[in-house]
């Protein structure tokens, strides 16, 4: 069934005033004078429409996190949709290779079923266990170092689409061109290497940053770091617009310098849930004020963000709509290499969020089904 929503809707073209019309893809787009789009929307306030939000680093919600296995992904999924995300990246943390290797049995499941009122599971991001002991954040010391046949008999399970890795461990660097062979963005993250290093690892086919300014090294000026490195070269790179993760300063030294810098939640298990203390995969994890920590408190631990709060904090920082639509759809896709989602136009699946005149969600379309 064919259906219509009516308003200010953003394409790559820009803004259009009208009508997109779809079922589970989005099949036409319709230029209309102002006075019969009003009266079709039903409102002079006209909602806006932007692409669905796509979130590739994502580890729970709803009480519930991906290391659990199973049908936790489905769960997930389901919750964030409801918050204008209709593609996401089930993201796993630092365990043993038999933990992780149950949560990518469980991510597959409900990739290959997607339940229709839930954001759609694009594959994984594995964050972990290649990285720094050095640089865990809220990741449990349970680090390894890759191999090739390890991490191919991970990807055989499911797509893994995104892989976080500390480029100065010994053998890392070497393995980074063949994990991009096999179609893995390869992230530097939670690493403790210096500039050189950082710069090595691009050149050798890194991809982008995990986190941007979260777990690695910063910017010093004598002594630069991965930071420095992701705002010098990078063209693109991860990072949470909670305002607690990042000061918004460092946000517009990031959007300045990174052109395709785009956005995620880092969401948790505590994510839609009321303060108290949840898991992240074997640690404890407490949720207060809006911030979750470790059960120490001396350590953010991920976030309980929504992308249609981000969509929201971004804009109080002064981005135009256009611009932090982009940062949560278009530059995602674009990474990596889905052609399909992220954008407004003929063709694409029919993943759509249409908001108010204050950024609140009022409709949510996955593949053109109702949330």
């Amino acid at each position: 069934m064919l259906r219509q929503v009516y308003g200010r809707v953003f394409t790559p073209a820009g803004w259009l005033m009208g009508a997109v019309a779809f079922d589970g893809r989005i099949r036409e787009l319709q230029s209309l004078p102002y006075e019969e789009l009003v009266r079709k929307a039903g409102t002079s306030n006209l909602p806006v429409i932007l692409p669905g939000f796509i979130d590739l680093h994502v580890h729970g919600a709803r009480g519930v996190d991906v290391m659990e296995g199973g049908d936790s992904a489905q769960t997930i999924a389901r919750a964030h949709a409801r918050h204008g995300t209709t593609a996401l990246l089930a993201t796993t943390m630092t365990d043993s290779i038999e933990r992780i290797t149950q949560a990518l049995h469980g991510i597959e499941r409900v990739k290959a079923a997607p339940a229709p009122d839930a954001a759609r599971v694009l594959g994984t991001h594995l964050e972990g266990p290649f990285i720094s002991a050095q640089r865990l954040g809220a990741q449990p010391n349970c680090v390894a170092t890759a191999t090739l046949q390890q991490v191919e008999s991970l990807h055989a399970i499911t797509p893994i689409r995104v892989l976080t890795m500390a480029p100065e461990i010994p053998g890392h660097m070497e393995l980074i061109p063949a994990l991009t062979a096999l179609g893995i963005r390869v992230q530097i993250g939670h690493s403790a290497a210096d500039y050189d290093q950082t710069v090595a690892a691009l050149r050798a086919g890194a991809a982008g940053f995990t986190h941007l300014f979260n777990g690695m090294t910063g910017v010093n000026h004598r002594e630069p770091g991965v930071a420095t490195a992701a705002l010098a070269h990078g063209e693109y790179a991860e990072l949470i617009p909670d305002l607690a993760h990042v000061h918004p300063g460092a946000m517009h030294a990031a959007l300045r310098s990174i052109p395709r810098l785009y956005c995620i939640t880092d969401a948790t298990a505590a994510t839609d849930m009321p303060d108290g203390t949840y898991r992240l995969g074997t640690q404890s994890v407490h949720k207060c004020a809006g911030c979750v920590r470790l059960a120490n408190g001396d350590s953010l631990a991920g976030s309980a963000l929504t992308m249609d709060q981000a969509l929201r904090n971004l804009i109080s920082i002064g981005l135009d709509v256009g611009d932090a639509s982009n940062r949560l759809s278009r530059y995602p896709a674009e990474y990596l290499g889905v052609d399909d989602r992220g954008v407004i136009r003929s063709g694409a699946c029919a993943d759509l969020v249409v908001l108010d005149e204050q950024y609140a969600l009022s409709q949510v379309f996955v593949e053109g089904h109702a949330v």
